[in-house]
């Protein structure tokens, strides 16, 4: 068996072009490599210092660490937030005259109460020869002791934070007649003025 000339020459042919191929194959691979080989050396920093990869993983490390000190910090705060629910932050004051024969405003009443309006309503009431005060437990805003109207009144605007917004049309009633009470001293005391 042999192999007439032209079958042997087209299987040179074919041999040389696999085997250039195959050189060709072989220096794309190469250069390939050359790139990841750079691409790797420019991960690990050559020059002694830590990697990209040390660095990223010491950085994901330093998230963690960050996440759980957030959910810690967010523990404390909804912890402060419950607390401060229970302090007295609503504050409001109402001076008045308790009796018509007296001005200057002198009785008053304070409601001190937390987020869900519970507290104390102070009152002080002021006469010619004594003053008497009294202390009234709230609960959601109201008590169990009868409130005046003022007393209603400084409730009222502790509750809602901002004055003007009585509760009850009885408080509503005294507010009016405490302003009109004060525009009343006011006029009083440009007149002795």
């Amino acid at each position: 068996m042999s192999l007439t000339l032209s079958a042997t020459s087209i299987i040179a042919v074919c041999a040389a072009a696999v085997a250039l191929l195959g050189l060709v194959l072989g220096i794309v691979a190469q250069v390939r490599l050359r790139r990841l080989r750079r691409s790797f050396t420019v991960l690990q920093s050559g020059d002694g210092e830590s990697s990209f990869v040390e660095a990223a993983v010491r950085t994901t490390r330093e998230v963690d660490g960050l996440r759980r000190d957030v959910a810690v910090l967010s523990a404390g705060l909804d912890d402060a937030r419950a607390d401060l629910a229970d302090a007295i932050r609503h504050v409001a004051v109402v001076r008045y005259d308790a009796f018509g024969d007296m001005g200057g405003r002198l009785s008053f009443s304070a409601a001190l109460l937390d987020d869900s309006g519970d507290g104390i309503v102070l009152s002080s009431i002021a006469g010619r020869t004594e003053t008497r005060t009294y202390a009234k437990g709230v609960k959601r805003g109201t008590s169990e002791a009868q409130l005046s109207p003022e007393e209603e009144q400084v409730v009222g605007w502790a509750m809602r934070g901002r004055p003007g917004a009585a509760r009850t049309p009885a408080a509503k009633a005294a507010a009016k007649s405490s302003s009109h009470d004060a525009d009343a001293d006011a006029a009083e005391d440009e007149q002795t003025a």
